[in-house]
């Protein structure tokens, strides 16, 4: 990153004061707190409750109404190789998730009940999120992150806030935030000549495609009845070479065999099952 601002992602402890305004003109009450969070997502969550346990005073705001980010929405199978490298507050949720199951720790895991944890660490350290606020704009002065501006995430026609402080964390994903006090950033693949990595960039038959044999056509052998939904005849660009494509993105769900624990799976409107010809192929 080309510019340097007083925010961290995970984990890092900043003092801040916070001020909110209902219009430009008109001040609300100011009140000053030591750490402002942007993102209640598992990094966000914990970087707050950490700051709080150390006397500092925080804030923590999250522009939708969500807590724990992927963690609690599915992704509850921790991809780990040796677990023991795992230390500190994220060794403590483990465990508190393994006393949930009568286990000493425990890396699979319902959402709900990560974050039942979660909220416990917020609610022993007194934090409230303020839920539904994004940000709209950061204000730097010196290098320095002064003041970010937030609207209603659902209803954007409200007077937009003001939070002026020291310092902030993102913890979003997206690095929101970090985006709007202009710090640098690209969108879509780098080339891997930009930093010297093998793995960026287009990649060509290196472990990461579909296997050979899989047809791609709507009637297997038959090119003219056309590909299946989901693959394109473009040209492939050479191994390596940066495009402007976003990481694709999937749906993780939680299954269960207990009547009593379940919702049962609808068709949802409009789905069209040919979109799923290929991996149907593929398993």
């Amino acid at each position: 990153m080309k510019k340097q601002f007083n925010y961290l992602v995970i984990g890092c402890l900043i003092l801040s004061s916070l001020m909110f305004s209902c219009s430009g003109s008109e001040k609300a009450e100011e009140k000053t707190y030591d750490v402002v969070v942007y993102g209640a997502t598992s990094s966000g969550i914990i970087a707050a409750y950490t700051a709080k346990t150390m006397g500092k005073s925080v804030l923590l705001i999250e522009p939708s109404q969500h807590l724990g980010g992927l963690t609690t929405g599915g992704l509850g199978y921790t991809d780990i190789g040796n677990k023991f490298a795992v230390t500190g507050l994220s060794r403590d949720f483990y465990r508190k998730l393994g006393n949930h199951y009568g286990k000493f720790e425990q890396w699979i895991f319902e959402p709900s009940v990560a974050k039942a944890t979660f909220q416990e660490y917020l609610d022993r350290a007194g934090i409230t999120v303020q839920y539904g606020f994004r940000i709209q704009n950061a204000e730097n002065k010196d290098g320095w992150i002064n003041k970010i501006t937030l609207e209603n995430s659902n209803n954007p026609s409200e007077p937009l806030r003001e939070v002026s402080g020291k310092m902030f964390i993102d913890g979003t994903y997206e690095g929101d935030l970090m985006a709007k006090a202009g710090v640098s950033y690209d969108i879509g693949r780098e080339a891997n000549d930009k930093y010297g990595e093998t793995f960026n960039g287009v990649q060509l038959m290196n472990g990461h495609q579909f296997p050979d044999g899989i047809d791609p056509y709507k009637t297997p052998g038959d090119p003219s009845s056309g590909l299946l939904w989901g693959i394109s005849d473009g040209v492939l660009a050479e191994d390596g070479t940066e495009d402007d494509k976003i990481q694709a993105y999937n749906y993780r769900i939680c299954l269960t065999n207990d009547p009593s624990n379940r919702i049962e799976i609808t068709k949802p409107e409009g789905y069209d099952p040919s979109m799923f010809d290929l991996l149907v192929r593929l398993f």
